[in-house]
């Protein structure tokens, strides 16, 4: 079992397209944040950088996010340790979306 720093520990649901050209976040629509990663799905190597890249965009350090499900999957739930889904959104909303988002 994961201990968390703190008691707000928000679960974030995540759609990932891998083998992107650049990393960035295409939308968030109906509870589900979308996002594109530069790294193959080959190992783990595109849930290591959706984590670097998630704790970049939200300005918090790789070991507030905790991969809890879909390891093998498109679809994924992040535990978000020290952040409610409201900052999430207001953090994420401050950045500008790709042309073909699906918001």
């Amino acid at each position: 079992m994961t201990e968390y720093k703190n008691n707000t520990v928000t679960r974030l649901y995540v759609r990932v397209t891998p083998r992107a050209s650049r990393n960035e976040i295409i939308g968030f629509t109906d509870g589900v944040l979308y996002v594109k990663v530069v790294a193959l799905p080959d190992r783990g190597k595109a849930n290591r950088e959706l984590i670097d890249y998630l704790s970049g965009i939200l300005g918090i350090k790789k070991s507030s996010l905790h991969l809890l499900k879909g390891h093998t999957s498109r679809n994924k739930v992040i535990a978000v340790d020290g952040l409610n889904l409201a900052d999430i959104i207001q953090r994420i909303s401050a950045l500008p979306f790709s042309s073909d988002a699906t918001t």
